[in-house]
């Protein structure tokens, strides 16, 4: 009996796809979802009580493994206590002040309970601090679900090959300008023509939703000098990068100090939790203390600030990022070996515990790029890894993730498992 099978027909027949979030529908690989019936360390475990390896990690929270003896201690604790009272807490103050300790830029913060909720609300403060409409994001960037955004964004807009998203009027993306990632001479140009008007840009720093693609080193310090010059807030949107690629964020590895950055992931040690924050004279202009209006009834929920302080403290241990990027190289190189000994154009790229794969012979640089990779060959071997009982995420345009728990003995027998994939798909 296939209990996955069984479910999903279930949940087609109330749940819209049968699912809660569209990239988890299978859509773009084939086959039925895995439904997963609990998570411990680098494993998952379905319905069917089959166990994966898996290097989805919820999409990225779970930086020090799944159920972390320590953050499940801290949230049967805060649970104790009552699981929200929509009235402020001290545990708040606390990961505020933690969050801006590690992220210089960060002068003020807010709390929210989603990534949407987070950049949604950054791009309003932007244009409400500056008094302008237009903000720039790039193609394949994914940023939520909120209707400026949906404009050539990545993720599952691109698994689904949606360019954007029904129901969402003409007028609300009208002022959102989309340039190609990378494009210094693209980038210079719309400001050159419409700089005064450019409220905010907006970027993912390492893209992680059309795989994992990376900023030259131009293109940063063309986006941090042109909003400088213009007066333009720049957002960096670290929900997947942030205390993901490195304990400082994107921003620490690229030296660069944005006005306005948005976290969640990672933040929230895999409970609902997310934030944006930046210069304090900006962070003004929200309310109470300013006009932009922004609230949540469940912010700073005290069971998701738990879970967050523990994964934040436990982060910042000696050698954590050191071993956590060690493992992606290994993991990272055994695949494009086991790929090159068998015949297979495929290229990887890496940043601390986030790594892309790709089925081509260098590493895309956008969009574009991404979309020109083999997707029927990422296919294959999707299935052909999870049906060895190793998981990753269920499309070729979605990074995947390491955490603290993917000993090196798990990556051997990672890379050995890809070896017999691809020598059955060169076959």
């Amino acid at each position: 009996m296939n209990r996955n099978e069984q479910l999903f027909n279930r949940a087609k027949a109330i749940i819209p796809g049968g699912v809660n979030s569209p990239v988890r529908a299978f859509g773009s690989v084939g086959g039925i979802p895995r439904f997963i019936k609990k998570a411990e360390g680098a494993y998952v475990w379905d319905e069917n009580d089959t166990r994966y390896i898996d290097y989805v990690g919820s999409w990225g929270p779970a930086i020090v493994g799944h159920a972390h003896p320590e953050v499940i201690e801290a949230v049967r604790e805060a649970a104790l206590g009552g699981l929200s009272f929509g009235a402020p807490t001290e545990g708040e103050i606390a990961i505020a002040e933690e969050i801006a300790k590690i992220l210089p830029s960060v002068e003020q913060v807010r709390l929210v309970s989603s990534g949407t909720e987070a950049t949604m609300s950054a791009i309003r403060l932007a244009r409400g601090f500056t008094g302008r409409d237009k903000i720039i994001k790039f193609e394949g960037c994914y940023h939520g679900h909120s209707d400026s955004l949906l404009v050539k964004a990545g993720s599952g807009l691109l698994t689904f090959g949606n360019p954007s998203s029904a129901g969402v009027p003409a007028d609300f993306t009208k002022h959102t300008l989309v340039l190609e990632y990378n494009n210094v001479a693209q980038l210079e140009e719309t400001f050159a023509q419409a700089g005064s008007e450019i409220a905010c840009v907006i970027l993912e720093p390492f893209v992680g939703n059309m795989n994992l693609v990376r900023p030259s080193e131009n293109f940063i310090k063309a986006l941090r000098s042109l909003t400088e010059q213009h007066g333009t807030v720049l957002i960096y949107d670290e929900v997947m990068t942030g205390f993901r690629v490195a304990l400082g964020g994107a921003q620490s590895l690229h030296g660069i100090t944005p006005d306005l950055t948005t976290m969640g992931k990672v933040i929230g040690g895999g409970m609902p939790l997310a934030a944006f924050g930046g210069r304090k004279d900006i962070m003004a202009a929200i309310s109470p203390l300013g006009g932009v209006y922004q609230a949540g009834t469940l912010s700073g929920n005290p069971i998701a600030v738990a879970a967050g302080l523990k994964t934040l403290e436990i982060i910042q241990r000696p050698g954590f990022y050191e071993n956590l990027n060690a493992r992606t190289e290994q993991l990272v190189k055994g695949f494009a070996q086991a790929a090159q000994a068998n015949g297979i154009a495929f290229s990887t790229d890496f940043v601390g515990g986030m790594f892309g794969l790709y089925f081509a012979d260098k590493r895309p640089q956008n969009y574009a790029d991404m979309t020109h990779t083999d997707i029927e060959a990422f296919k294959r071997f999707f299935h052909g890894m999870l049906d060895r009982g190793i998981a990753f995420g269920p499309s070729a345009y979605e990074a995947c993730f390491m955490s603290a728990a993917h000993t090196p003995e798990l990556i051997e027998q990672t890379v050995a498992t890809a070896q017999e994939v691809f020598k059955e798909m060169a076959a």
